[in-house]
């Protein structure tokens, strides 16, 4: 399985889903039939528990789908939970500067690069045994950075985040950075395209992908032709939404076409 930071090394598309409501055993299973890469796993604005995320985890891996989490907040006791759980990757929120970027890094990672908690031969390693320098050095290498780009001081500060090594790609979050701009919703604006084009930019020339949401299929082809390669695609709640009452929509009109009387045929 090629974990997620194996993927921010990888050029091309990468499809995946976001998932904060469905945490069924068989959703990972689900993803890969469905040609998904990865998931990008919600905690901040899901119900899910840790218990949850160690489940759904599980779930993914054990169908060879890559895992990237937002956690709650960029504390270092979600940060070092999640992780702990078993996530591959972490979009930690509101990510406003290189400072905050390097001690979310310190939070992540095992000496000698950083200073996370040490628990080894849980679910974070597979529940396998190693030496303490071996494991410790693997959960660096396959620990990945994806910093939330949803503010205005965050795209200020966007060359100075991607320019640091630990950070393995940049992630768009286009609803928070819309309203940090003052102008919620309007994707379409000078002022909000500015900005993404910052955000991209900053990303070509230190050499890390970027991802984002598409609601549709259309929007995520837009999306990769403008230099976003990570893509995720809609989410659990809105696809099943919209297959649902696009179906229920279709019984509705064949049983109200089917109710019509037909006309009769005229004398001749």
């Amino acid at each position: 399985m090629a974990g997620f930071r194996e993927l921010t090394r990888q050029r091309g598309l990468k499809v995946g889903t976001y998932l904060g409501e469905f945490a069924t055993p068989g959703i990972g299973q689900m993803l890969k039939g469905g040609g998904c890469d990865f998931a990008f796993v919600d905690l901040e604005h899901s119900g899910f528990s840790f218990e949850t995320l160690k489940s759904v985890l599980r779930n993914l891996h054990d169908a060879d789908i890559a895992s990237v989490v937002r956690p709650p907040s960029k504390a270092y006791h979600h940060i070092a939970r999640c992780l702990d759980m078993g996530a591959q990757g972490l979009v930690p929120p509101m990510m406003a500067s290189a400072e905050e970027a390097q001690r979310v890094i310190n939070y992540m990672k095992y000496v000698p690069i950083g200073q996370r908690g040490v628990a080894l031969g849980i679910a974070h390693d597979d529940y396998a045994p190693g030496s303490v320098t071996e494991s410790l050095a693997g959960a660096n290498a396959k620990t990945a950075l994806v910093p939330l780009i949803e503010t205005a001081e965050g795209v200020e500060n966007v060359f100075e985040i991607a320019a640091l090594e630990n950070v393995d790609c940049l992630w768009i979050g286009h609803f928070d950075l819309s309203c940090s701009l003052g102008i919620p919703g309007e994707f379409t604006s000078r002022k909000f395209n500015a900005a993404i084009t910052r955000v991209m930019e900053a990303g070509r020339r230190h050499k890390k992908p970027v991802g984002r949401l598409g609601a549709s299929p259309a929007e995520c082809a837009k999306l990769y032709a403008g230099g976003c390669d990570f893509m995720c695609y809609s989410g659990d709640i809105w696809l099943y939404q919209a297959a649902l009452s696009s179906g229920v929509a279709d019984i509705r009109a064949r049983v109200a076409k089917a109710k019509k009387p037909k006309k009769k045929a005229g004398k001749n």
